[in-house]
């Protein structure tokens, strides 16, 4: 459930981008920070580990203020990719409200992708999440390669998933706020009754979505 700070009226969603090692994660989140369009939009950082720089993960801030008073903030973090870090891939996940699968469409890389989403759904649980109903977006990145699934067979191999699917190239922002976009609309739809979004705050959900930095839709 978001962080609720009642003497500041601040909630907080958290939201990951997980996926394997060069997957995209950082391009994404990059690319977001320049093309959303929300109200207010904080520094991208970026956090070195064990003095390796292919090894961090970003923090974006995005946020906005509703008629009520209410001012909702997104933290967008990504998680390093490597298997030995695993432990801050854990810390990082913990109380997440929404994940972004960033898949990557070489043929090469399906089975580095499998077993990532499977950390993943095992990593959900250990930090106490349920895998079932946490907002989740599968994007399959590097569109613009040459030797990558093509979306047929993305489709077919994951023909009834339950989760949106969506393909990009990060690296010159195709899809990348179309996937938050997506997320943004599966966010709204898990949290917006149990917090009142609507009932205490006028929000919808085209109104949280573009707020939020999303797309009109």
């Amino acid at each position: 459930m978001p962080e609720f700070e009642r003497e500041t009226n601040r909630l907080t969603f958290k939201l990951v981008y997980y996926g394997p090692a060069q997957g995209g994660k950082t391009t994404n989140l990059m690319q977001l920070h320049e093309l959303a369009g929300a109200q207010m939009k904080g520094e991208l950082m970026t956090l070195e580990t064990q003095h390796d720089r292919t090894l961090f993960f970003d923090l974006l801030p995005l946020g906005f203020r509703t008629a009520s008073g209410l001012t909702i903030r997104l933290r967008l973090f990504t998680v390093p990719g490597q298997v030995a870090h695993d432990g801050t891939r854990k810390a990082v996940l913990s109380r997440a409200d929404g994940v972004v699968f960033v898949a990557d469409s070489q043929r090469t890389q399906a089975t580095n992708n499998g077993e990532s989403f499977q950390n993943l759904s095992e990593n959900v649980a250990r930090v106490g999440l349920d895998f079932e109903r946490l907002p989740l977006v599968v994007q399959f990145n590097k569109r613009d390669l040459r030797d990558i699934l093509s979306v047929e067979d993305i489709h077919e191999r994951y023909a009834g998933a339950p989760w949106p699917l969506l393909f990009a190239s990060a690296i010159d922002g195709r899809g990348v706020r179309e996937t938050f976009t997506e997320l943004l609309h599966g966010v709204w739809r898990r949290y917006a009754d149990d917090l009142g979004l609507v009932t205490e705050h006028g929000l919808d959900e085209a109104s949280f979505v573009t707020a939020a930095g999303g797309e009109a839709t």
